[in-house]
């Protein structure tokens, strides 16, 4: 047999050895990316009701922080009058006229006005509250009187 009768046999062999090395890697690869893809989706199962856990977890500690909004000026806590208290909500649970039960029964002429905002457990303030409170600590609180003509009458509203 001459060199170039041998060449072919072994361009043959070495085609087909490349081959089923391919096809050997791409079964293994097929078989690690299933593999893989079983342990994602069993985790994304896990994770979702951890997930589910930690949000109803947190809408029940809302909830809680919400009612104690509500509830705080009957609670021994609260160191003023509950006449003397507004709720708002937002931006701050609170508007306080600490002493204005006392102007009513005329037993007092002046009041104190507190923004109060009620936290639970280790919350801290927001920006936008951090902002009110500078504002407040920096005296820039002013009172101002809108006066409305007496014969003003609402525009037409148009549907």
């Amino acid at each position: 047999m001459g060199s170039e009768e041998l060449l072919v046999p072994v361009i043959i062999a070495l085609t087909a050895g490349f081959f089923l090395g391919w096809l050997f890697v791409r079964a293994q690869v097929l078989t690690l990316e299933a593999r893989y893809r079983a342990e994602q989706d069993a985790w994304k199962v896990e994770a979702a009701g951890e997930i589910r856990k930690d949000s109803v977890k947190r809408s029940r500690s809302t909830l809680k922080g919400k009612i104690a909004e509500q509830l705080a000026p009957i609670l021994p806590e609260f160191a003023y009058h509950p006449a003397d208290a507004r709720f708002l909500g937002s931006p701050v649970d609170y508007v306080i006229f600490d002493g204005l039960t006392g102007v009513a029964d005329e037993k007092n002429d002046e009041i104190r006005i507190v923004f109060l905002d009620v936290k639970q457990g280790s919350a801290n303030l927001s920006r936008t509250q951090r902002v009110i409170r500078d504002a407040i600590e920096h005296k820039k609180v002013s009172f101002e009187t809108l006066r409305i003509a007496a014969d003003y009458t609402l525009p037409e509203r148009r549907e």
